[in-house]
């Protein structure tokens, strides 16, 4: 009798028993951090071409990446493949872009350009060093075949980031 009754005085204390939850909380702030260093401007030297090539009257885009640990992100570029905003066009434009390293803070950098892994219209390079890296971006629009641009504003963006390794 005493086993059956220790037997429910077990049952009883766990039928008294709770869980609780408790919230751990982290807030990650990314130790790559990308700015734009000079703003892109298109240049029209022909009626049909729209080219950030200073030759062409244009200023290519550059921006920074600043990293504060070396080995854990890449930076990945993707050049416009589309206006984000335009006069109303009635042809076909055909784009090219590439983005390139042009300025290092590190030595241990010189190889950036080098290793870059290009795929359609974006470059990804592996970001291994600590510090800042000045990446300049080319792009160029054509329209149609002899057509002008309409006159008007063109915009179009570059995607920058940065990815987590």
């Amino acid at each position: 009798m005493l086993k059956q009754l220790t037997a429910l005085a077990a049952l009883c204390a766990l039928s008294f028993a709770y869980a609780e939850e408790v919230t751990i909380t982290g807030n990650v702030q990314s130790k790559c951090v990308i700015s734009t260093d000079t703003a892109g401007v298109y240049g029209n030297p022909t009626a049909d071409k729209l080219s950030t090539d200073p030759n062409d009257g244009g200023v290519m885009p550059v921006v920074r990446y600043d990293v504060a640990l070396g080995g854990y992100y890449i930076a990945r570029m993707t050049t416009p493949t589309s206006f984000s905003s335009s006069p109303s066009l009635s042809d076909v434009v055909n784009w090219t872009g590439s983005t390139s390293v042009k300025e290092v803070s590190d030595a241990a950098m010189a190889d950036y350009d080098a290793n870059k892994v290009v795929y359609n219209t974006t470059s990804e390079f592996d970001l291994h060093t600590a510090g800042s890296t000045w990446f300049k971006v080319s792009s160029t629009a054509m329209y149609g075949y002899n057509k002008a641009f309409p006159g008007g504003t063109y915009r179009a963006v570059v995607l920058a980031e940065c990815i987590a390794k």
